[in-house]
Order: structure tokens, then C-alpha cells, then sequence
């Protein structure tokens, strides 16, 4: 699942524990999730370190903290990975056109690869186009945009889901 807009909601750059404000029901989708015997991955861009508005050690040290109140509600995140990367707006080492930012399939490639993943029996729970469009190249076919807005028919075929309670009656 994607981080800001799915786990979290997206203020923009969120970067400390003050930041994170989590979104309704991810615990127990989470949950629901782990007792189907789903892995808990986290595929996110992280733009803000590109952008340098926080360092890679300041996501790291949110992320321990998001892994830690899963872990209080009975949930394992069993990995996050992240692209650090902007192709435009990085500053020095930062600024690259990468695979790794979606909608690269790099992270999801990664992902599989660590943890021998069967990606046609994957989920991907995401919030934006970009979210949908890396799962489908790397193989995901259970796709679900989190979106409180009606979007326009896309290539891909996905469904949009306007609750995280929603995303567990698509999912089991």
C-alpha cells in the first residue's frame, strides 16, 4: 500500500510524528489483511526528501514510529520501501529521473524479489493514478484507488474505493 493518503492523510510533506494523522479504519483493514495471510508492504514516493524538506533519516525515524503503533494494534509492516528521488524538483543527488518513483515499478520489483512475492495474488490499496499505474506494471491485479472523487475511466482496470471499510468488503 502507498503511505500519505492511504496510512496516513496527506498533509504534504508529513515528516514527524506531529504530522501523522491516520486514516480511518487502516488498522483494521491491516489487520484484516494480515489474518488473510497478506505481507504488509509500504510503496511509497517521497518527494519531500528530494525537495529537501526533511532528511532521509527524518523518513527513516517516522517510519520506525508508524511500524511501532501497527505493531501496538497487532499488525507487522513487513517492509517499506521508498523512493527518495525527483525528477524535476531534487536537489543534488536527489534530482534523477529514477524507476523507483512511481508510476515506476521498481520498489514493487524489489519488494517481489525480497519477499518471493506472487504479485497476481497481490493488492495494491493506493490514492493516486501513479500508485495504480507502478502495481499494474509490476503485476498486481487486485488494484484499489482510494479516492473520495469520481475519476474518469483509465486504461487500467481498477476499482475506486471511497472507504477503507469499502477496500475490505472488495478484498474479502
Amino acid at each position: 500500500m502507498d503511505r500519505d493518503g492511504v496510512i496516513n492523510k496527506d498533509i504534504g510533506y508529513a515528516n514527524k510524528v506531529s504530522d501523522m494523522c491516520f486514516i480511518e479504519d487502516i488498522f483494521n483493514l491491516t489487520r484484516l489483511a494480515q489474518s488473510n495471510n497478506f505481507l504488509i508492504i509500504i510503496i511509497t514516493n517521497q518527494a519531500g526528501i528530494a525537495r529537501g524538506k526533511y532528511s532521509e533519516d527524518d523518513f527513516l525515524n517516522i517510519t520506525s514510529w508508524i511500524n511501532r503503533r501497527f505493531l501496538e494494534n497487532g499488525i507487522h509492516i513487513s517492509d517499506t520501501f521508498y523512493c527518495p528521488h525527483h525528477p524535476d524538483h531534487g536537489i543534488g543527488r536527489y534530482k534523477k529521473k529514477c524507476r523507483c518513483r512511481k508510476p515506476g515499478s521498481l520498489l514493487f520489483d524489489r519488494a517481489k524479489k525480497k519477499y518471493n512475492i506472487d504479485m497476481g495474488s497481490s493488492v495494491m490499496i493506493g490514492d493516486k493514478i501513479s500508485d495504480i499505474e507502478a502495481a499494474n506494471k509490476a503485476g498486481v491485479k487486485k488494484l484499489l484507488l482510494f479516492s473520495r472523487e469520481t475519476m474518469e475511466p483509465q486504461k487500467l482496470d481498477f476499482k475506486v474505493i471511497s472507504s477503507l471499510e469499502a477496500a475490505s468488503k472488495a478484498l474479502f
